[in-house]
């Protein structure tokens, strides 16, 4: 987490200087298209500070109040800055619709263009750098982060290559056209941002962690794991908890339940990328699981094996205890 608030930190300070940048070039052009970058540069100062923020609290020990701690608030951190980014891309949208009857005068395009050219490449960079720290570390906030510098990024290329055709071709009113197109792609990438925030703070799941989940289980399986159901997953910051239940032979004692319920928790931590808390609901076995399981010289077994079942996500995540 320290080196999340360092890394948020540098973005900060980062597009506090990129955010000036484009002002600049916005007051020597009096271009609609770059004010509109530079509105969104005030959006990643925002965002980054409501990150830097998000991150921190994080950080903080669970208490009463908050058994499961403090990670939530990356979706929210999420929520805020899509949020933001949405209502910059309608504000761009209404300035230069405006703009397209009322136009400015556009001047000094080339020393404008330069200056935007080289926020995007630095933004590019930067986001580059987020995102690949936000695998490592597992972070939400890093990630979203990371995206809307590489999309402000892509705004900016977008950006250099229409002030270069308003140049070539003298045609201003281009300049409220290529503002509204870059609008209406903010708005588009703010919406992603908070479907993904939405998503977190609803507890959907993470289907690709629950199919790496069930990979490991699947290749690390012990014949006394008879069967896995009702997995499910929520997501805490850079923590996951899940819970499931594992059938086990109903003749084990207490205490040969907890060792095996032990083994899946740990195997668990040690194979899937993400710290998982993992409570795991024992379930005895039944006549008819016979047909499947594993056990060698089981002592109880009522008939044959006949079937494997496979553990996937059809199966694994459905509440249902035994197959037939």
């Amino acid at each position: 987490m320290q080196k999340q608030k360092k890394i948020i930190l540098l973005s900060l300070g980062v597009g506090i200087m990129l955010m000036i940048a484009k002002f600049i070039a916005y007051f020597i052009t009096s271009s609609n298209a770059i004010l509109t970058d530079a509105a969104e540069s005030i959006v990643n100062v925002l965002a980054s500070s409501f990150a830097f923020y998000s991150i921190y609290l994080a950080l903080q020990p669970r208490d009463v109040n908050h058994p499961y701690g403090h990670g939530k608030v990356e979706f929210f951190s999420v929520f805020v800055e899509g949020s933001l980014i949405l209502l910059a891309g309608l504000i761009i949208i209404i300035k230069s619709a405006y703009n397209l009857f009322h136009p400015q005068i556009i001047q000094f395009l080339i020393q404008g263009t330069v200056i935007i050219g080289f926020t995007g490449f630095i933004n590019f960079w930067l986001g580059y750098y987020l995102i690949k720290q936000s695998k490592i570390l597992n972070s939400l906030t890093l990630f979203a982060d990371g995206k809307h510098l590489q999309t402000d990024a892509f705004t900016s290329l977008g950006l250099v290559a229409g002030l270069i055709l308003i140049y070539l071709t003298d045609i201003n009113y281009l300049d409220s056209v290529l503002s509204i197109a870059l609008g209406v792609y903010i708005i588009y990438n703010g919406y992603k941002l908070i479907r993904k925030s939405v998503g977190g703070l609803m507890d959907e799941s993470d289907f690709v962690v629950v199919e790496e989940v069930i990979k490991t289980l699947n290749n690390h399986r012990h014949d006394s794991w008879i069967d896995v159901h009702n997995l499910r997953t929520q997501r805490y910051g850079t923590e996951l908890h899940i819970d499931c239940h594992l059938t086990l032979p109903y003749y084990y004692d207490l205490n040969k339940v907890h060792e095996e319920v032990s083994k899946v928790d740990t195997l668990i931590n040690e194979n899937v990328r993400i710290q998982t808390e993992f409570f795991i609901h024992a379930d005895p076995c039944l006549a008819k699981c016979c047909h499947y399981c594993r056990m060698p010289d089981c002592p109880v077994r009522s008939e044959p094996k006949r079937t494997d079942i496979i553990w996937n996500r059809h199966f694994v995540t459905r509440n249902q205890k035994h197959f037939s």
